[in-house]
Protein backbone atom coordinates (compact mmCIF):
# COMPACT_ATOMS: atom_id res chain seq x y z
CA UNK A 1 0.00 0.00 0.00
CA UNK A 2 2.90 2.67 0.50
CA UNK A 3 4.81 1.14 -2.14
CA UNK A 4 1.51 1.88 -4.10
CA UNK A 5 0.97 5.82 -2.51
CA UNK A 6 4.95 6.01 -3.20
CA UNK A 7 4.12 5.23 -6.89
CA UNK A 8 1.30 7.56 -7.39
CA UNK A 9 3.23 10.05 -5.54
CA UNK A 10 5.99 10.18 -7.92
CA UNK A 11 3.80 9.81 -10.95
CA UNK A 12 2.04 13.12 -9.93
CA UNK A 13 5.17 15.06 -9.32
CA UNK A 14 6.53 13.84 -12.50
CA UNK A 15 3.16 14.86 -14.53
CA UNK A 16 3.92 18.10 -12.96
CA UNK A 17 7.35 18.85 -13.66
CA UNK A 18 6.36 17.79 -16.95
CA UNK A 19 3.25 20.64 -17.43
CA UNK A 20 6.20 23.46 -16.36
CA UNK A 21 8.23 22.15 -18.62
CA UNK A 22 5.79 22.64 -21.41
CA UNK A 23 4.98 25.85 -20.28
CA UNK A 24 8.34 27.26 -19.95
CA UNK A 25 8.55 27.67 -23.86
CA UNK A 26 5.85 29.28 -24.53
CA UNK A 27 6.83 31.83 -22.00
CA UNK A 28 9.96 32.69 -23.61
CA UNK A 29 9.02 32.57 -26.82
CA UNK A 30 9.48 36.39 -27.78
CA UNK A 31 6.54 38.90 -29.27
CA UNK A 32 5.89 38.71 -32.86
CA UNK A 33 7.62 41.14 -34.58
CA UNK A 34 5.06 43.85 -36.43
CA UNK A 35 4.77 42.90 -39.88
CA UNK A 36 6.10 45.79 -42.64
CA UNK A 37 3.68 48.83 -44.11
CA UNK A 38 2.44 47.96 -47.68
CA UNK A 39 3.14 50.82 -50.35
CA UNK A 40 -0.39 51.85 -49.65
CA UNK A 41 0.35 52.16 -45.47
CA UNK A 42 2.98 54.19 -46.13
CA UNK A 43 2.53 58.17 -45.16
CA UNK A 44 2.45 60.05 -48.66
CA UNK A 45 2.05 63.81 -49.60
CA UNK A 46 -1.59 63.92 -48.68
CA UNK A 47 0.26 63.12 -44.89
CA UNK A 48 2.76 66.13 -45.44
CA UNK A 49 5.44 63.57 -45.67
CA UNK A 50 8.00 63.93 -48.91
CA UNK A 51 10.92 61.84 -49.87
CA UNK A 52 13.86 63.31 -49.74
CA UNK A 53 15.16 63.14 -53.52
CA UNK A 54 18.57 63.79 -54.61
CA UNK A 55 19.22 65.26 -58.14
CA UNK A 56 21.12 65.73 -60.73
CA UNK A 57 21.93 66.69 -63.95
CA UNK A 58 23.89 66.52 -67.53
CA UNK A 59 24.79 69.18 -69.94
CA UNK A 60 24.27 67.65 -73.23
CA UNK A 61 26.89 68.23 -76.17
CA UNK A 62 26.05 67.24 -79.89
CA UNK A 63 28.31 65.76 -82.31
CA UNK A 64 30.73 68.57 -82.48
CA UNK A 65 30.76 69.39 -79.06
CA UNK A 66 28.25 72.06 -78.78
CA UNK A 67 25.69 72.56 -76.28
CA UNK A 68 22.35 71.42 -77.10
CA UNK A 69 20.31 71.23 -74.01
CA UNK A 70 19.88 69.31 -70.08
CA UNK A 71 19.10 66.50 -68.52
CA UNK A 72 17.56 66.33 -65.25
CA UNK A 73 18.10 63.58 -63.02
CA UNK A 74 15.27 62.86 -59.73
CA UNK A 75 15.85 60.32 -57.88
CA UNK A 76 12.51 59.24 -56.31
CA UNK A 77 11.55 56.45 -53.54
CA UNK A 78 10.76 54.40 -56.03
CA UNK A 79 12.94 54.79 -58.86
CA UNK A 80 14.66 57.48 -61.22
CA UNK A 81 12.54 60.13 -63.01
CA UNK A 82 14.83 61.49 -66.40
CA UNK A 83 13.99 65.06 -68.14
CA UNK A 84 15.60 66.12 -71.11
CA UNK A 85 15.06 69.40 -73.29
CA UNK A 86 16.83 69.53 -76.91
CA UNK A 87 17.26 72.93 -78.66
CA UNK A 88 16.38 72.99 -81.87
CA UNK A 89 18.50 71.57 -84.41
CA UNK A 90 19.73 69.30 -81.74
CA UNK A 91 18.86 65.70 -84.01
CA UNK A 92 17.42 64.69 -86.92
CA UNK A 93 13.66 64.65 -86.96
CA UNK A 94 12.21 61.45 -85.11
CA UNK A 95 13.09 58.50 -83.14
CA UNK A 96 16.51 57.82 -81.40
CA UNK A 97 17.81 55.25 -78.98
CA UNK A 98 18.48 56.45 -75.41
CA UNK A 99 20.66 54.94 -72.94
CA UNK A 100 22.63 55.33 -69.47
CA UNK A 101 26.18 54.64 -70.22
CA UNK A 102 28.53 52.99 -67.24
CA UNK A 103 31.39 55.77 -67.42
CA UNK A 104 31.20 59.29 -67.11
CA UNK A 105 33.67 60.58 -69.98
CA UNK A 106 32.53 62.66 -73.21
CA UNK A 107 35.67 64.16 -74.20
CA UNK A 108 36.08 62.22 -77.33
CA UNK A 109 33.59 64.75 -79.33
CA UNK A 110 31.74 63.11 -82.08
CA UNK A 111 32.36 59.56 -80.74
CA UNK A 112 31.50 59.25 -77.53
CA UNK A 113 32.97 55.76 -76.79
CA UNK A 114 34.71 57.12 -74.48
CA UNK A 115 31.60 56.64 -71.88
CA UNK A 116 31.87 53.15 -72.60
CA UNK A 117 28.76 50.27 -72.79
CA UNK A 118 25.16 50.46 -71.11
CA UNK A 119 25.02 50.60 -67.47
CA UNK A 120 24.34 47.01 -66.09
CA UNK A 121 25.54 45.68 -68.94
CA UNK A 122 24.64 42.08 -69.66
CA UNK A 123 25.73 39.70 -72.50
CA UNK A 124 22.63 38.99 -74.60
CA UNK A 125 20.83 41.32 -72.15
CA UNK A 126 19.79 44.89 -73.71
CA UNK A 127 16.37 45.35 -74.31
CA UNK A 128 13.44 46.71 -72.32
CA UNK A 129 11.78 43.88 -74.53
CA UNK A 130 14.06 41.38 -74.16
CA UNK A 131 12.97 38.03 -72.25
CA UNK A 132 16.71 38.18 -70.94
CA UNK A 133 16.83 41.99 -69.65
CA UNK A 134 16.38 44.35 -69.46
CA UNK A 135 20.19 45.94 -68.47
CA UNK A 136 20.58 49.00 -65.86
CA UNK A 137 21.03 51.31 -68.39
CA UNK A 138 18.02 50.39 -71.04
CA UNK A 139 15.43 53.81 -71.34
CA UNK A 140 12.27 54.10 -73.79
CA UNK A 141 13.28 56.06 -77.00
CA UNK A 142 13.48 59.92 -77.23
CA UNK A 143 11.07 61.67 -79.86
CA UNK A 144 12.53 64.74 -82.16
CA UNK A 145 10.50 67.16 -83.93
CA UNK A 146 10.69 68.45 -87.43
CA UNK A 147 12.90 71.19 -86.55
CA UNK A 148 15.48 68.89 -84.26
CA UNK A 149 13.73 69.65 -80.90
CA UNK A 150 13.26 67.00 -78.50
CA UNK A 151 11.65 67.12 -74.78
CA UNK A 152 11.70 63.73 -73.32
CA UNK A 153 10.34 62.53 -69.74
CA UNK A 154 11.30 58.99 -68.61
CA UNK A 155 11.05 56.94 -65.30
CA UNK A 156 13.23 53.63 -64.60
CA UNK A 157 13.09 51.37 -61.62
CA UNK A 158 16.21 50.16 -63.00
CA UNK A 159 18.85 51.98 -61.87
CA UNK A 160 19.24 55.24 -59.29
CA UNK A 161 21.03 58.14 -58.94
CA UNK A 162 23.29 57.42 -55.72
CA UNK A 163 24.58 54.34 -58.68
CA UNK A 164 24.88 56.76 -61.86
CA UNK A 165 27.55 58.69 -59.40
CA UNK A 166 29.67 56.65 -58.56
CA UNK A 167 33.86 56.48 -59.04
CA UNK A 168 33.63 56.47 -62.71
CA UNK A 169 30.42 58.33 -63.00
CA UNK A 170 28.04 57.94 -65.65
CA UNK A 171 26.64 59.12 -69.03
CA UNK A 172 23.37 60.01 -71.10
CA UNK A 173 24.10 58.92 -74.57
CA UNK A 174 21.86 59.36 -77.67
CA UNK A 175 21.89 57.35 -80.46
CA UNK A 176 21.25 58.12 -84.24
CA UNK A 177 18.56 55.80 -84.92
CA UNK A 178 15.86 54.28 -82.53
CA UNK A 179 16.28 51.08 -80.24
CA UNK A 180 14.13 48.46 -81.57
CA UNK A 181 14.64 46.88 -77.37
CA UNK A 182 15.44 43.54 -78.96
CA UNK A 183 18.57 43.55 -81.20
CA UNK A 184 21.75 43.07 -79.51
CA UNK A 185 23.81 44.86 -78.38
CA UNK A 186 22.46 48.34 -78.58
CA UNK A 187 18.63 47.45 -80.50
CA UNK A 188 20.36 48.51 -83.92
CA UNK A 189 20.54 52.36 -82.74
CA UNK A 190 23.15 53.12 -84.57
CA UNK A 191 25.90 55.57 -83.78
CA UNK A 192 26.62 57.83 -80.61
CA UNK A 193 25.15 61.35 -81.68
CA UNK A 194 24.99 63.46 -78.52
CA UNK A 195 26.46 62.86 -74.68
CA UNK A 196 25.88 64.17 -71.74
CA UNK A 197 28.21 63.58 -68.06
CA UNK A 198 25.62 62.94 -64.90
CA UNK A 199 26.63 65.14 -62.42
Amino acid sequence: MISRIALLGSALALGACASVAQAAPQEAEAPAAAAPMEAHEMPGPAEGVFPTMAHGSADMIGLEGQSIGEANLLDGPNGLMIRLELAPGSLTPGWHGIHLHATGDCSDIGMYKMSGGHVGKMDGGHGLLNPKGPENGDLPNIWAAADGSAGYEAFTTLDTLGALLDEDGSAIIIHESEDDHMTQPIGGAGARVACGVVK
